[in-house]
């Protein structure tokens, strides 16, 4: 705004601070615009009503005129009584301000500057001479002259501050809106002395006023014709400014039809219709009126008991109180949609019950859906087979065929029913009968399919039997060989596809799981056979077999760096001397062996078989690439990676490190290949002499172990694999044996056998007197209860489960025990009925000896039990308790067993009982937690991967209710879960009853320890 003017005006913002400062107030007051501007008013103006000028205090007469930003306009004259020689000159810097009059009434003279002048059409000249106030009222419109007049006259009158809007014409021919803001000044006697103003420009605003009234009325025709709802909404706020409520102020014919709500207008809707009105409608509309940003949202409306369609947006821009809304009512949509939902729900949860393979698809064709039987045989995610994505999966021969049915099936929307082959995870097809049903609405248009595939491939190749019968021997056979050679190449490549993807962690895991079973089941069938050589070798055999499984799981838990590796402290160097007689062997006489230890050589922390295996690979790809004939060259020494080096390679740390240098004298490799050779299943060597896994398993050891390798090869001078481990400061490991337990050694205690199979009785009978025992027998639960109440002394009470009669063997047991409290009840069983077994885990106290058992474990688990009741006695007031317990009746540990692999669990358990220990069953951690709770347990043995709890959790959980107790974690992970106390003990899959047992002992050890 232009101040710089000759009147003395003062320029007041709405907050009473001075903005503006012309130059005839600097000359009447003695201050300078710098001085004031930005100060409050009352700098200049004191409590009495003075201006306060630089010589002090002045009696000075000052007109307020507002302003329309809510601001004013001081005019000063000296002294009160005389009029400034200056005239008011108002020119504005503002569009809107066009200029200022002052109006001697007495003399009828109108002093006005130049733009008030030639606004008005009058000439300047004269205006600042003064004029008459005709000679200005004659530019205003006529339609609004007499209504100025009569304004002008009622505030000379004494009425109210002259504020008039009005039309004028000007000179040009235009019309121009105006306001006029004036006040009466009145001389003694409260004579009507003068009556100066301000003229502002409002015309843009009128303009702009009458093109939104415009639009509102247009946007009312339209909205009224819209079939959704529409209103405008004033927004009430409370104190805070937070919104409370709202008030329609205008709504459409549709929307009483969309709320039920009847004469809104006026109403507000907490307080007139619905007080419990949701927070957030006002929320979500008092944003629109902050901020001027429109919305589109859903939401219900409780109160009124509909969901809406919304769209919210500002009226009369940022900052206004009113919101123009279009809503729809979508109530019956929004139930539709989650009665859908819901069947939608009821269809998966169905078809995820059922053995086939199910799915859906689109109207168009589209498959949009599988059951978890489709994703887990195909191997395939949801993602990768919706649209058309299922053809991936089906045999490129059927693929034509199945597509061509599926499309004539989509045009005349008929069933859909065909046969093809589809490619199970492991990369093999198998047969499916594939059906579709088109699902129909009331008109006849299809709106979904839903499908299954039904494994046919047994019939399909009873088919293909029966028709091989019609041909010739030799065709048979030559058609065989190149089927088969075909299926192993397709399957060579497959598997190895797959097994970059899936075969790493996750399904070696599952493998290891597999192999646990079946070694179990091994290890028991070894104890039947035992005297028969050839079914003997034939155990012996598998269980080989399982060893070979287990070893090739390993290496491919070895490149997917999840290995179950058992770190030591060694001093490589002395273990490759260590290696030397082996390494000869493996390479041949035609290679020269060099081995080069560096003086002065670090330890370092890695698993022993594992830097074996990785040397023995590179050996043997040293030698191939040498075809036999050359020299190796073995280096070990210490090395240091510095942070260029770390900063230059992946996942490489700084830092001391071992090295173990590999060179040999080969053919070398073109860089194409370098790039190639630690992936898997990557091999430079002829089809069937390499598995591509070598390099990948040093590799992945190498990054396991927190180090690195590097390979530096040139085609015709050799190549070089270095493979570097962290130092460690801690001296070398030496390593320590173990023992495992001992042969049956039977006893003299008299022994109650009760079973319903003749032959199985008279097996057990035979068996125990062989061992030395006085055995008893009953051929049901009633002869049984018969012979202890004939009061003969019994010590052992050895029944099978399920018997014949209305007497069970739990309750027979229970009887017996009430007679006999000291007796010591052993259960067998191949099928318990769930009569001892609830929840998938043994009755507290029960004690089970599964079908089919060995000699020695029927016999460490009766002394195993009569120990415990010695033990037990031994404790009782006045029982001796420095009695030494011999060694093979030593009281057993009391296990918890957590595994919801039923196969495992129940081989495992057992094992366990046959080692002597007593075994508390649980599928889930839910069961292990209650077990804990019902009774002590010596060692925690749990699976990871359980179904509602991860196995470190539980042992945090359990380890709560029994501190101390020994911890083992069963898996085929490479290391206890993270954050587990330091003393678990970690037990791989597929083990041993060897290592189950080491695990057990060194967890008992461990547990002694901490106690």
């Amino acid at each position: 705004m232009d101040t710089t003017l000759t009147p003395p005006l003062v320029f007041v913002s709405s907050d009473n601070v001075i903005s503006g400062w012309s130059e005839g107030a600097e000359r009447l007051l003695g201050w300078s615009r710098d001085d004031v501007v930005g100060r409050p008013l009352s700098a200049i103006f004191d409590e009495r009503g003075f201006f306060i000028g630089s010589t002090g205090p002045q009696d000075l007469d000052a007109e307020k005129v507002p302003s329309p930003d809510g601001g004013s306009v001081w005019a000063l004259r000296g002294n009160g009584r005389q009029l400034l020689e200056e005239q008011l000159e108002l020119t504005f810097a503002n569009a809107d301000v066009i200029g200022a009059w002052d109006w001697d009434i007495a003399a009828d003279r109108v002093v006005a500057d130049t733009r008030f002048a030639q606004a008005f059409g009058v000439n300047p000249e004269s205006a600042r001479e003064g004029l008459p106030l005709a000679h200005f009222a004659a530019g205003i419109h006529p339609d609004d002259r007499a209504r100025v007049t009569r304004e002008i006259e009622d505030a000379v009158a004494g009425g109210p501050a002259f504020n008039s809007e009005y039309r004028i014409l000007r000179s040009d021919g235009s019309l121009s809106h105006v306001l006029a803001r004036g006040r009466l000044v009145q001389a003694k006697g409260h004579r009507p002395a003068r009556f100066p103003g301000v003229l502002f420009d409002i015309t843009a605003r009128r303009l702009a006023e009458s093109d939104a009234h415009a639009n509102r009325q247009r946007y009312r025709s339209l909205f009224e014709m819209l079939p959704d709802g529409f209103c405008v909404i004033k927004m009430i706020w409370d104190a805070d400014g937070v919104p409370v409520d709202y008030e329609f102020l205008e709504v459409n014919s549709a929307f009483e039809n969309h709320t039920g709500i009847t004469s809104a207008v006026g109403k507000r809707v907490r307080r007139d219709i619905a007080a419990g009105h949701e927070q957030y409608w006002f929320d979500i509309y008092g944003k629109v009126a902050r901020t001027g940003e429109p919305v589109s949202f859903e939401n219900s409306a409780e109160a009124l008991g509909r969901w809406y369609q919304v769209q919210a947006f500002p009226i009369d821009g940022v900052g206004s109180e009113h919101v123009a809304v279009l809503f729809s009512d979508v109530t019956d949509r929004r139930r539709t949609e989650l009665a859908l939902k819901a069947s939608e729900a009821e269809f998966r949860t169905l078809s995820q019950s059922m053995l086939n393979h199910v799915w859906t698809a689109r109207p168009d064709g589209q498959l949009d859906w599988f059951n978890d039987r489709v994703l887990a045989f195909s191997g395939k995610s949801a993602g990768e087979l919706v649209g058309n994505g299922w053809a991936s999966i089906v045999h490129p021969d059927d693929l034509e065929k199945a597509a061509a049915t599926w499309s004539a099936a989509l045009a005349e929307n008929e069933v859909y029913q065909t046969e093809f082959r589809i490619r199970r995870a492991d990369g093999r097809y198998r047969w499916h009968l594939v059906r579709a049903v088109p699902v129909k609405g009331e008109c006849g248009d299809v709106w979904r399919w839903v499908g299954t595939n039904t494994d046919i491939d047994h019939a399909k190749k009873n088919e293909a039997a029966l028709a091989d019968l019609n041909a010739t021997l030799e065709e048979r056979i030559a058609e065989r060989s190149e089927q088969l050679l075909l299926s192993q190449k397709a399957l060579q490549q497959s598997q190895k596809m797959e097994t970059i993807g899936k075969l790493t962690g996750g399904v070696a895991h599952d493998f290891n799981n597999l192999l646990q079973v079946v070694a179990g089941n091994l290890q028991l069938l070894s104890r039947d056979v035992s005297g028969n050589e050839r079914a003997a070798s034939r155990v012996d055999n598998a269980l080989a077999g399982v060893a070979r499984g287990a070893k090739l799981a390993s290496q491919l838990l070895a490149f997917g760096r999840r290995q179950a590796l058992e770190p030591k402290v060694i001093n490589v160097g002395r273990f490759v001397k260590g290696m030397d007689d082996l390494l000869r062997r493996s390479i041949g006489e035609g290679v020269d062996i060099e081995v080069i230890v560096a003086g002065g050589l670090w330890n370092t922390l890695a698993d022993p078989t594992q830097v074996e295996n990785a040397l023995l690979n590179l050996a043997i790809n040293a030698r191939d690439a040498m075809d036999g004939a050359g020299k190796l060259t073995i280096e070990v020494g210490n090395a240091f990676l510095d942070d260029h080096y770390a900063a230059t390679h992946a996942d490489v740390s700084a830092g001391q490190y071992v090295i173990l240098a590999v060179s040999d004298t080969g053919s070398g490799m073109s860089p194409d290949i370098l790039e190639q050779v630690f992936e898997p299943f990557f091999s430079t060597k002829p089809e069937g002499k390499g598995t591509g896994l070598g390099l990948s398993m040093v590799y992945g050891f190498a990054k396991q172990s927190n180090g690195h390798v590097k390979i530096y090869s040139e085609e015709g001078h050799g190549t070089t694999v270095k493979l570097y481990l962290p130092r460690e400061i801690a001296e070398e490991e030496r390593e320590t044996a173990v023992h495992t337990a001992g042969a049956a050694v039977g006893g003299t205690e008299t022994v109650l056998v009760v079973e319903d199979d003749e032959e199985v009785r008279n097996t057990v009978v035979e068996t125990l007197g062989e061992l030395g025992y006085r055995v008893l027998t009953a051929r049901d639960a009633q002869s049984g209860l018969s012979v202890v109440e004939s009061g003969v002394a019994i010590d052992v009470l050895f029944t099978d489960v399920v018997m014949p009669g209305t007497l069970k063997s739990p309750e027979m047991a229970k009887l017996a025990k009430a007679r006999l409290p000291n007796l010591v009840v052993l259960f067998t069983s191949g099928y318990t009925e769930n009569s001892i077994v609830h929840g998938g885990k043994l009755d507290h106290g029960v004690e089970l000896l599964s079908k089919p058992y060995t000699r020695e474990a029927l016999d460490r688990r009766i002394r195993h039990l009569l120990a415990n009741r010695r033990q037990a006695t031994q404790r009782e007031p006045g029982a001796a308790t420095n009695t030494a317990t011999p060694a093979e009746e030593r009281a057993p540990l009391k296990l918890l067993l957590v595994e919801d692999d039923f196969l495992i669990r129940m081989n495992t358990a057992e094992v366990l009982r046959d080692l002597g220990h007593d075994v508390i069953e649980a599928g889930t951690a839910a069961q292990a937690i209650s077990a804990a709770e019902a009774t002590s347990i010596d060692i925690l043995l749990t699976d990871i991967g359980l179904p509602d709890m991860q196995g470190g959790d539980l042992a945090v959980a359990v380890r709560e209710i029994r501190p101390g107790i020994g911890i083992v974690f069963a898996t085929g992970e490479t290391s206890v879960p993270p954050g587990a106390d330091p003393s678990a003990v970690l037990l791989v899959k597929p083990y041993t009853e060897r290592s189950l047992k080491l695990a057990i002992d060194s967890a008992s050890e461990r547990e002694a320890g901490g106690a």
